[in-house]
């Protein structure tokens, strides 16, 4: 994410541009609602692109608003030539078939290897939070209130994870008794701050955008936090409760039969990074037939050593006869 924001910049994008794009891009991918979706509730998963949403223009609109850079004037519109002739112009219809299986192929495999690593980190921390962390603690801390809202505020910033790593933490605290607002603070915060990040952060956006930008976060998040946290004790609804009867309510083999699928897959993935790791290496070897390097042989051109390029010898008709 930082990589692409550092590229916009480059290409003339305004830092409220990447303001919004830093805070919005980890908490609107299908994958992150996807998972929340299936870890949380109906309402979390709404509210949480919502609120990152809602927290992405805020911080646009502060940056352009105190700290507005015009982009520099071209010399005009530069043209694109889409045009083309003959039938290679023209899209062929694809089968359904096929737009299937590559769906297929891109929800199994493209997104799940964006996602696999971090997805089980996420789930071996909320393990730990489960085992080790004591109910009463967490329903004292984290309750509710605005007291359990700055608290994970405190814990999300620092900390570097991401978005598809941070939800099975978050459902781990809700089943320990946080509120919903908590954890939707910590699925805000976490994924768009953390300390690793802040020296390029303050590169992209200077010292005071980023001030402003860490700021706005806190603000919106603590806001949706409360906000929410009405929601469910105006409706009378136990976010505990929810997760709960889902677990609940699905057959062990299903459970059983999905978790053999995931980890499956997981080592589909490995199994593919090694593959290519091995293909980089080979990367750096010799084509057959390809003119050889004499490493000893060098030609001085001033202060510089060049590598000459030497044929293999061959020996011509005239000396294998004398050999004969």
């Amino acid at each position: 994410m930082l990589p692409a924001a550092a590229s916009f910049k480059k290409q003339g994008a305004n830092k409220g541009a990447l303001a919004s794009f830093l805070v919005s891009t980890p908490e609107s991918g299908v994958d992150s609602i996807a998972i929340t979706y299936a870890l949380l509730d109906p309402i979390m998963t709404v509210a949480r692109p919502l609120a990152a949403f809602v927290t992405g223009i805020s911080a646009g609109l502060l940056e352009n608003t105190l700290n507005w850079e015009a982009a520099p004037d071209d010399d005009g519109p530069a043209s694109l030539n889409v045009t083309g002739g003959g039938k290679n112009s023209v899209e062929e219809k694809i089968p359904f078939t096929a737009r299937f299986l590559h769906g297929l192929r891109y929800g199994f495999k493209e997104i799940w290897a964006d996602i696999a690593l971090w997805f089980f980190v996420g789930l071996f921390l909320a393990g730990i939070i489960t085992v080790y962390m004591p109910e009463s603690l967490s329903q004292m801390i984290l309750g509710g209130g605005i007291v359990a809202l700055l608290a994970m505020l405190l814990m999300g910033m620092p900390i570097y994870i991401c978005a598809t790593a941070s939800t099975p933490i978050a459902a781990a605290f809700l089943l320990k008794g946080a509120s919903p607002g908590a954890v939707l603070v910590f699925l805000l915060v976490g994924p768009a701050t953390n300390m690793t990040s802040l020296s390029v952060l303050i590169r992209i956006l200077g010292k005071m955008g980023t001030v402003r930008y860490l700021s706005v976060i806190a603000v919106v998040s603590i806001l949706f936090g409360l906000g929410l946290d009405g929601v469910y004790n105006y409706f009378d609804i136990e976010a505990h409760a929810v997760i709960s009867e889902m677990r609940e309510t699905l057959p062990y083999w299903l459970k059983l039969g999905s978790a053999i699928v995931l980890i499956l897959l997981f080592c589909q993935h490995l199994l593919d990074q090694y593959r290519l790791r091995r293909m980089k290496r080979r990367k750096n070897q010799f084509i057959a037939d390809f003119p050889m390097v004499d490493s000893q042989i060098k030609s001085k051109q001033g202060n510089r050593q060049v590598p000459v390029f030497v044929e293999p010898h061959r020996k011509s008709k005239g000396q294998k006869k004398e050999k004969g």
